[in-house]
């Protein structure tokens, strides 16, 4: 599916201060439907302060607003997340399917599985090549299944803005292109708009349609050509 052609989501003057702790000055961004934006930035630029910003998790001056195909302002905005990592004890009973039900319905999970609920989690989650792991428990799967997970989780039901942040940090290179495979399916399929904080800067090269280089505050913001040829980034980024 094309991009909608509308400025979807619309970061306005987000500014961020503990204290008198500046994180986030001023920060202003659009994301479109059915695009990637990725934001980088060094070590303590405030990548995952603007993620708790969207989410509305922290405190924060100005405006964050998505707008539907029409232009109106959407009143319930649908956001899914995936974190960085999720800590899970190797010995929790709970179960893939467990933790799917609990996130999208009031149906006890200690009831009868309804054939149904069974079905339908099924096939959202052979989206994800994670199908078989319905019945597997959370503990037992390795970083890269769990990541599989909670982004079907995440796109259960399918959101208007999906927030990543750094969700294959610790995945194996396998894992990792698997993941990578998965997000690019669903930048092409889904009407949604992507936010997708990472340090992959190859992966940020090769396939974001955006890119924010933050550091407090916008740096540089354009294609993955623009960003990558300017100062700023070869400032931000002297290695590469």
């Amino acid at each position: 599916m094309a991009s909608c052609g509308m400025h979807c989501l619309k970061i306005q003057h987000i500014s961020v201060t503990i204290g008198e702790n500046v994180l986030l000055r001023d920060i202003n961004m659009h994301a479109h439907c059915g695009e990637l934006t990725a934001v980088i930035g060094r070590n303590g630029a405030g990548k995952s302060t603007l993620l708790k910003a969207i989410l509305g998790e922290i405190t924060h001056a100005g405006k964050v607003e998505f707008s539907g195909h029409d232009g109106v302002p959407v009143k319930r905005l649908r956001i899914g997340y995936v974190p960085q990592s999720l800590s899970v004890d190797s010995g929790t009973p709970a179960t893939v399917y467990d933790m799917l039900v609990s996130f999208t319905s009031s149906y006890p999970v200690f009831l009868p599985r309804r054939p149904k609920t069974v079905r339908m989690l099924r096939e959202h989650l052979a989206s994800f090549n994670a199908a078989p792991l319905l019945n597997k428990k959370l503990g037992q799967l390795s970083g890269g299944e769990l990541q599989r997970v909670l982004l079907a989780a995440a796109t259960l039901p399918k959101p208007d803005l999906l927030l990543l942040d750094e969700p294959v940090s610790g995945v194996d290179h396998a894992g990792l292109q698997l993941f990578y495979r998965i997000l690019g399916n669903l930048k092409e399929t889904c009407d949604m708009a992507i936010v997708l904080v990472s340090h992959d800067l190859d992966f940020v090269r090769r396939y974001a349609d955006h890119v924010l280089l933050l550091d407090r505050g916008v740096q540089t913001l354009g294609t993955p050509n623009q960003v990558f040829a300017s100062e700023t980034f070869r400032r931000a980024f002297p290695a590469e």
